[in-house]
């Protein structure tokens, strides 16, 4: 057992943390119960200041708290929990070792394409984005099908996991004990894999859909139908299909990581197809440097538009200008604040800010339930989930026109682009708990909490709407048309609004820290060279080079356009999906067995490759493993 987090520099933050947390929170308390002081007192741009200060200082001293590790990370360098220990190095060494640590291809061609993206939005924006637009309408409107279904396969699999007779495989051995508690694995997963989209569309998607209802269900525009339509087709691209995107990663990479040996890295997925020894070939680099690209994409455009997000609110609220600059003084202490707990691993700010996250998700959801127009929304969201449930099938084989594109294909890219960086992150978490375990935390609660929400706050968002107490579909399009503006229109028009108001600007902030700080473990733990923990520089580096991307969308442009290729990613990456899942099929019908004769033409596939198993206690020791570029032996990750 090791103690982490009593280093003098630590010690020291911790001490000016805060009297700075105290500090700005009296400057942000005050604007919101004298709001008359925000913007004539206090101008808008040095509130913003305050408020990112209170929110991440708060944030980082949460983070930095020392923490007695009762975690084994053992000597096995393959071990989900050394991989996701951070080495902390000293600045000479860290700066000597950076480099030499990296993987040339999987650290040098996601960076390299990024800057050629800017570049070429900066000097042919229009060349890019029309470029970028036709290729988004091929793979969406003529390719449709093929997301539709995968994501029809992705759901039918995790359904069989959960019931079938390989449920019951517990990952790591029949031995092996979790990681973390329960509530802890939920809300590490729950938290990093749905990120701030949640708070973002929640308010807006459905709204959109009552103004321009879903051709599957044919009803008027703004009707008392439409309202039932719209918070279905909500419910349905956030449900079930959604999460198990997550789920077909997530599980194969788990499986073969402790069942067989494999490394913790994306492209494990091909693990029965090429081996273990091939997981170092050109197809599984080309795997990973697909998956660190699809998620420093969706997590920077992500950020970008939490950030219009966030300052669309104070607009709202105060009334106040904050300036061009506004946006990148959002982003850069955003950048802080998740850097720092993505520094300080998965056992402090990681696994603490996501708890934080889901309390502050409950209590938002309580409130919401106290002071909203509750008959309307319990009436609303039990005809949806009912609507939902009996229209599951139908809606996902569903495929006739552009809406379909625009909305459920788009939706399914999305979340497959996704799938890498969250399936990579649930299969790291995932040592000692069954199959089923998994599927039920990682498809069932996730989606059952999702549907929570939406039912809650898009419910209350169509019934002011359709009840005349508030015109937010107005307030959207007076800000042009931006969905970012749709929930402080809807906390206005309720009881308690100023409160609502900042749980609600909070949960905009701790949930995009909770996907940020794990994307960019993730991303360092793909970019740095295998059986290797990333170092305290590849978390800067990559922390700086998500904040980056997301400045450079807001400034030099090309929002849609970034967030348009990164749904690329979406393409291949469902293929992948299948291929994940019909490799874990092979695996588990040779190795764990199948009581039921219902596959028996797997038997016709030879000649995948064997991977080795666990090894017992009673089996004889590895070969030493090789040093690193140091010449030095294998070492538990090193504290300042």
């Amino acid at each position: 057992m090791a103690t982490h987090g009593y280093s003098a520099v630590e010690t020291a933050v911790r001490k000016t943390l805060l009297p700075v947390c105290a500090l700005s929170g009296v400057l942000v308390v005050t604007g919101f119960f004298f709001p008359l002081f925000v913007g004539s007192v206090i101008p808008g741009r040095a509130w913003l200041v305050a408020a990112l200060l209170f929110f991440g200082s708060g944030l980082a001293y949460l983070a930095l708290l020392p923490v007695e590790d009762e975690i084994d990370t053992g000597d096995d360098r393959q071990s989900a929990p050394y991989l996701l220990r951070v080495r902390h190095l000293s600045p000479l060494t860290e700066l000597r070792r950076f480099l030499a640590q990296q993987d040339p291809l999987t650290f040098g061609v996601p960076v390299a394409v990024l800057a050629l993206f800017f570049c070429a939005q900066f000097a042919l924006p229009v060349a890019t984005g029309r470029a970028v637009a036709t290729a988004e309408t091929l793979l969406l409107e003529e390719l449709g099908w093929v997301f539709l279904g995968a994501m029809v396969l992705c759901v039918a699999y995790c359904l069989f996991l959960l019931f079938g007779p390989w449920g019951d495989v517990r990952l790591g051995g029949p031995d092996a004990e979790p990681t973390y508690t329960y509530p802890t694995y939920f809300a590490m997963f729950f938290t990093a894999g749905i990120a701030a989209g949640i708070v973002f569309w929640g308010p807006a998607e459905a709204l959109f859909h009552y103004r321009s209802p879903p051709p599957f269900f044919d009803v008027a525009p703004r009707s008392d139908a439409a309202v039932v339509a719209a918070l279905t087709y909500a419910l349905f691209h956030w449900g079930l299909s959604a999460w198990s995107a997550y789920l077909v990663i997530g599980v194969p990479i788990a499986y073969f990581t402790y069942q067989r040996g494999a490394p913790l890295r994306v492209s494990t997925i091909l693990a029965p197809f090429l081996g273990v020894d091939g997981l170092s070939g050109r197809w599984a680099t080309l795997v990973d440097v697909l998956a660190i690209f699809a998620t420093i994409g969706g997590i920077a455009t992500s950020i970008a538009f939490v950030a219009q997000q966030f300052l669309a609110g104070i607009d709202f609220q105060w009334g106040v200008a904050y300036g061009d600059l506004g946006p990148v003084v959002f982003v850069a202490g955003l950048t802080l604040i998740y850097v720092v707990s993505a520094e300080s691993g998965v056992q402090r700010g990681i696994r603490r800010i996501s708890g934080v996250n889901l309390a502050l998700f409950g209590l938002f959801a309580l409130l919401l339930v106290g002071v909203g127009p509750r008959s309307a929304v319990v009436d609303v969201g039990t005809a949806a989930l009912g609507s939902y449930l009996g229209n599951f099938v139908p809606m996902s084989f569903f495929f006739d026109g552009p809406w379909v594109a625009a909305w459920t294909v788009w939706n399914w890219s999305w979340w497959f682009s996704w799938a890498p960086f969250a399936g990579l992150f649930l299969a790291a978490l995932s040592k000692g708990r069954r199959v089923r375990t998994v599927v039920l935390t990682g498809g069932v609660a996730t989606s059952a909490a999702t549907v929570v929400w939406f039912v809650l706050v898009g419910g209350t968002s169509l019934s002011l709407q359709h009840s005349g107490r508030a015109d937010i579909l107005g307030t959207i399009e007076a800000y042009g048309g931006s969905e970012a503006v749709a929930g402080f229109p809807l906390l206005a028009a309720l009881p308690l609004s100023r409160l609502l108001v900042f749980c609600f600007l909070a949960l905009i902030v701790v949930f995009i820290v909770t996907s940020a700080d794990t994307s960019t473990l993730v991303v360092s733990i793909l970019a740095t060279r295998r059986e290797l923990a990333p170092t305290s520089g590849s978390i800067l580096f990559w922390g700086l080079v998500q904040g980056s991307v997301a400045v450079g969308v807001l400034l030099v442009g090309g929002g849609e356009a970034l967030q348009a290729v990164a749904v690329l990613t979406g393409g291949p990456f469902a293929l992948l999906a299948l291929v994940a899942l019909a490799g874990l099929t092979l695996s588990f019908y040779r190795t764990e067995g199948f009581d039921r004769p219902w596959l028996p033409w797997l038997s016709a596939f030879p000649t995948v490759p064997a991977l080795p198993r666990t090894l017992g206690p009673d089996d004889p020791p590895e070969p030493s493993r090789e040093t690193d570029d140091t010449g030095d032996a294998d070492a538990p990750p090193e504290d300042d």
